[in-house]
């Protein structure tokens, strides 16, 4: 789906959908009461966010897989595989799934630690246990009451921040501001911050700042003329990152979150971009969905997350580094 542009304004169009929200929150806040999470065997860090669509939630998770494998440790990733048509629990493995079976965030993730799709997350949790994780990193589920987390991470991106602070469908968040706070031990804030969303989070939570450059040798973007395509949250945020890289952006073209891409539609962009004597570009959670046949003509634009300063990992690595020190 395409965020509403409402959803970033307190407009006419919130109000009216405001009755819809409280019911909303009502039901999500009903669920939580009522759930009796269950004990995973292993420490559970959760990395979710407050808002619909693309906060940052799988660069944070990469890069956590990261920082633990680079010292020893043995972090599983657990997900619920969105858009993937398997239940679960199963092991992600890139050369047997497609986005598919098992979504597209789960192909990525799969490759920086083993990666479990699981809709339902204890069971999720007690297969990557069984299967040597020594910490379950769960990717989104904030929200999610079925499995106890021994620590939640924050994700926001200082770009959108909580929209227009209201709950689905008068706005962008999934549940009530306050109560996603009081669940989590930090944020991570994501990007330039403009409007002082920094500041007004850190009354609430310790804050580790970030932002998502692009991976490789960036240079060879420079002048290049690219036709860029994006089927995530926000494709704008794609779009002005190849800007900022000095690419020539010919079009700019978004599709809704998770976007199945067709041959013919493929086959489109492509004759769009051969003719402005271009370079057909996406991210690298888009290029899994392109049809297998065409992935060659595109190119896909990485990134990943790098703290603003030391005292920024420092303080992820204070959270996060105890949960596996203590087994």
């Amino acid at each position: 789906m395409h965020a509403p542009e409402f959803w970033r304004r307190r407009g006419w169009q919130a109000l009216a959908l405001e009755p819809a929200a409280q019911g909303f929150a009502a039901a999500g806040a009903l669920r939580r009461a009522l759930a009796q999470p269950a004990k995973a065997p292993v420490p559970v860090l959760c990395v979710g966010n407050l808002v619909v669509g693309g906060a940052g939630k799988t660069p944070v998770t990469l890069e956590l897989a990261r920082l633990l494998g680079a010292r020893g440790h043995r972090p599983h990733i657990l997900t619920r595989g969105y858009g993937g048509a398997l239940a679960g629990p199963v092991r992600v493995d890139p050369a047997h799934h497609d986005f598919r079976a098992v979504g597209d965030e789960a192909l990525l993730l799969a490759e920086a630690a083993p990666t479990w799709v699981s809709r339902d997350r204890p069971a999720g949790a007690r297969a990557a246990a069984a299967e040597g994780a020594e910490l379950i990193l769960m990717d989104d589920g904030l929200q999610n009451p079925s499995l106890a987390k021994d620590l939640a991470l924050l994700v926001v991106d200082a770009a959108y921040g909580f929209g227009n602070g209201r709950v689905m469908p008068a706005g962008p968040l999934r549940e009530p501001r306050a109560g996603g706070l009081k669940r989590a031990q930090a944020a991570v804030l994501i990007g330039r911050d403009t409007d002082g969303i920094g500041a007004d989070l850190a009354r609430h939570l310790p804050v580790a700042r970030a932002r998502l450059v692009p991976s490789g040798d960036t240079r060879r973007w420079q002048g290049r003329r690219v036709v860029a395509f994006a089927g995530i949250g926000r494709p704008q945020k794609f779009f002005d990152s190849l800007a900022e890289l000095g690419a020539d952006l010919i079009a700019g073209i978004g599709f809704p979150d998770h976007h199945p891409y067709g041959m013919d539609e493929m086959a489109d962009l492509i004759a769009q971009a051969d003719q402005a004597g271009a370079t057909a570009v996406t991210t690298a959670k888009d290029w899994v969905r392109l049809p297998a046949a065409l992935r060659p003509r595109v190119e896909a634009l990485p990134v990943r997350l790098a703290w603003a300063g030391p005292d920024d990992e420092a303080l992820i690595e204070r959270l996060v580094l105890p949960l596996v020190a203590q087994r």
